[in-house]
Order: C-alpha cells, then sequence, then structure tokens
C-alpha cells in the first residue's frame, strides 16, 4: 500500500511540474530564430512573436543593403537579437573574438541604427570561451531560454516544426 502512495505521489508531482513548464513556456515572450532577407519567414510568425534573432549575413549578403526589408522588420516594433554572423554550424562553438563579432554589428547597426544587445549563438553551439567574452556585452541565450519560450525558425527550419511548436 506505501508503494502504491509514493507511485502515485509521485506522478502527481511529475503531472504538477509538466503543467508549470508548460504554463511559463504559454506566458513567456515567444522568439523567432534565423530572421534574414534571404530566408523567407512567415508574415503571421513575425507579428506573432517577440523577439526577433537577426542573422546579418547570410549567404555573405548583408541586411544592410536591404534598406526596405530593415525598415518593415523595425516597424514591427520587436526586440531584436544578433543570430550569430553568418549563422554557419558551429560558428560560435569555434574560438571566437570580438573582431569576428565586429562586422555582424555594423550590419545590424546600419539595417536598424541601434547596437544589439542581445546574443543568441547558431544551434545554441557556443564555447564557453566564447560565452566567458560575449556575456560581457551583451545577454546570451542559451539553452534554458530556448527551454522555457516558444522559439519558431523562418523557413520551418527548426526541430520542432512551427505547427507543432504552436502547440507545446
Amino acid at each position: 500500500m506505501h508503494k502504491a502512495k509514493l507511485v502515485k505521489r509521485s506522478l502527481q508531482t511529475v503531472g504538477c511540474l509538466l503543467f508549470i513548464f508548460f504554463l511559463i513556456r504559454s506566458l513567456s515572450p515567444q522568439e523567432i530564430d534565423d530572421v534574414t532577407p534571404g530566408i523567407p519567414c512567415e508574415e503571421a510568425l513575425l507579428n506573432k512573436v517577440d523577439v526577433l534573432w537577426i542573422v546579418p549575413f547570410f549567404n555573405d549578403e548583408s541586411i544592410a543593403t536591404n534598406k526596405t526589408w530593415c525598415a518593415e522588420i523595425l516597424s514591427l516594433n520587436k526586440t531584436l537579437g544578433l543570430h550569430g554572423i553568418h549563422h554557419t554550424y558551429n560558428e560560435f562553438d569555434t574560438l571566437r573574438n570580438e573582431s569576428y563579432l565586429q562586422p555582424g554589428i555594423k550590419a545590424f547597426q546600419d539595417c536598424f541604427n541601434q547596437t544589439p544587445a542581445l546574443f543568441k549563438a547558431p544551434r545554441l553551439a557556443l564555447s564557453s570561451e566564447n560565452a566567458a567574452w560575449l556575456k560581457k556585452s551583451y545577454g546570451i541565450s542559451g539553452p534554458l531560454g530556448q527551454s522555457l519560450h516558444k522559439v519558431y525558425h523562418c523557413n520551418d527550419t527548426g526541430r520542432v516544426p512551427n505547427k507543432l511548436m504552436r502547440w507545446i
């Protein structure tokens, strides 16, 4: 009998924790990754989310060269963050420094007339060395933020499809 109560209590605890987790996700700001002129992005998602993670150079094309796109993104009145520089595989899992970041920051500034305050590494692949120097200047979004926020992807390229993300 004691064992049955323990199992029941454990299941109730797990259920309660899952409820709290999904409640936090539903109330937290929503985000979208991979925002750049070269990647198609659903307008409805851009309007729905609170944070846009911007890729300043995609296929070596600067966002700053597309002033119409820059104005459209600014008109959404969202929080903007820097999402890597070129959005390449393990871009920040490899040792980088501030000079590597500078062209992306300049493109961001030229496009939006503001300096990024937030940074998220592509695929969340961020070495501890890179995290240490980035944290000095930027708010870093990592795996915990990715878990506690609904994070969509332009062109629906995330691990979890955008349609499913709406429900979890």
